[in-house]
């Protein structure tokens, strides 16, 4: 089956800063579990597949010079979703100034999630739509899937007239329950690790899904990686040679990305210049989706996966969230979610206020005018996102407020600033936000969004601060 015209207008891609040697796990374990893996990637303690997303997404939307507010559909897709039952794709759509009447779907509960959006896509033939795959699974840190677990997203522009387009798809499926799963109320997959079985139920649905589409000179093979040897298994079956899944292979650098292992194979070898290449994803249970896409036009591309900073085991295990202390008891401040709610436009999309009368900027846009210190009806003005640090301060080691508590017993200390936001037209508004790395006075920064903290089972999302 073929859609003509119809496929991705840019691509974009994000994977987190941290990176842990799977060196550092052997010699913490005494042996490590993960063939064909040198480090993988590991969130930020504020990172989650939500923020990952959002990273991934805005990077496309700026490759293809599109505004959110141009997407008439939206899909995020992941198999970690920071809530179980919640449709993240409305916060998701937020952050990126989507309409609210646009088309939002939230896919999740199987690796293939990424692909099922994407099957989607064709069938809802949207004219601009934002694809957002993001993942970032958990094992038990003393077995494989612990040892695998990495983290990423990607995103895509779709709609018809496009760069890359579908040029023939597939799926199949058959049942084998068991390999990999994750039981409710559990943040860690699981499988009952039988071997042959686990082996026969990737390769055999997977190489079936791509022996159904015609993919004769490809050349690049994005497949599921949940780790470096099983894709090669199905690979093999499907009449692939090694070099094909080489070119959009990720997982030596990030690990088992879940979902998002496939959107990301394929960024990787369109920013490599492939011309035709062989999508096909994976999911427990088992199905497969098989895709092949060819490059028709130049495809414009933003990707950041290959920067990294390691970290030891111990830390890996702190930032997520495996030995940290509980938040304290009393106290912390508390800020309603109606209240939160409210503030969402300056939280995740900045949006200021400019005096009718001074054109000064109030941010944010309540009260008096900071210029001429009148009650005044603003100008709402979404700005840019990027700044300079004018004042900086560090909160140490039991010095963060209840609420902030985890995050500090995770990441350490970290940077509370007064940043002056520049503003469309030259000038600038002072505001404070916190930092995610280390930024000094006169630094030049741009604002991200992050996890601020969760209450009442209500993790804040809103705006923070790294160097640009």
């Amino acid at each position: 089956m073929t859609d003509d015209g119809f496929g991705f207008h840019a691509v974009g891609a994000y994977a987190p800063r941290h990176r842990l040697p799977t060196t550092a796990i052997e010699e913490a374990w005494g042996s490590v579990d993960a063939p064909g893996i040198e480090q993988t990637a590991v969130p930020d303690a504020d990172e989650d597949a939500l923020t990952m997303g959002w990273e991934a997404a805005t990077r496309v939307l700026t490759a293809g010079d599109v505004d959110g507010a141009d997407v008439d559909w939206l899909a995020f897709a992941t198999t970690t979703p920071p809530v179980e039952e919640e449709d993240l794709s409305a916060r998701l759509g937020s952050m990126l100034a989507v309409p609210a009447d646009a088309s939002h779907h939230v896919f999740t509960g199987s690796t293939r999630a990424g692909t099922r959006a994407l099957a989607a896509a064709l069938a809802a033939r949207p004219h601009r739509g934002l694809l957002v795959v993001a993942d970032c699974p958990l094992g038990e840190p003393h077995d494989g899937r612990g040892h695998t677990a990495g983290a990423g997203a990607a995103a895509y522009l779709v709609g018809p007239d496009a760069s890359v387009r579908v040029a023939d798809r597939a799926e199949y499926a058959e049942p084998y329950p068991g390999t990999r799963f994750r039981e409710r109320g559990s943040t860690r997959v699981d499988g009952i690790d039988a071997g042959a079985y686990d082996r026969k139920a990737f390769v055999s649905p997977l190489a079936a899904a791509m022996r159904r589409v015609n993919a004769d000179g490809v050349d690049a093979a994005a497949l599921q990686m949940p780790d470096g040897k099983l894709p090669y298994r199905a690979a093999s079956a499907a009449g692939l040679d090694t070099e094909t899944v080489n070119a959009a292979a990720t997982v030596a650098t990030l690990g088992d990305t879940g979902a998002a292992s496939v959107p990301l194979g394929v960024a990787r070898a369109l920013a490599d210049g492939a011309e035709r290449l062989l999508a096909a994803a994976w999911g427990s249970g088992a199905g497969a989706d098989a895709f092949v896409l060819e490059r028709v036009e130049p495809v414009a591309t933003a990707l950041t996966l290959d920067r990294g900073e390691t970290v030891s085991y111990a830390d890996s295990l702190r930032l997520r969230g495996e030995i940290t202390a509980e938040e304290p008891d009393g106290g912390g401040a508390y800020v309603s979610v109606p209240t939160w709610q409210r503030s969402l436009p300056q939280r995740h999309r900045l949006v200021a206020g400019r005096c009718p009368d001074c054109e000064a900027y109030t941010f944010p846009p309540e009260g008096a005018c900071r210029g001429c210190n009148r009650l005044v009806a603003f100008e709402s003005v979404e700005l840019p996102g990027t700044g300079t640090v004018e004042a900086r301060t560090e909160i140490g080691q039991g010095g963060a407020p209840p609420e902030f508590a985890e995050l500090q017993s995770r990441s350490g200390a970290f940077g509370v600033c007064v940043v002056a936001l520049d503003t469309p037209d030259g000038k600038t508004v002072s505001a404070p936000a916190m930092a995610i790395a280390e930024v000094e006075v006169s630094d030049r920064v741009e604002t991200v969004q992050r996890r601020i903290y969760t209450q009442e089972g209500v993790t804040r999302y809103g705006f923070k601060i790294r160097l640009s």
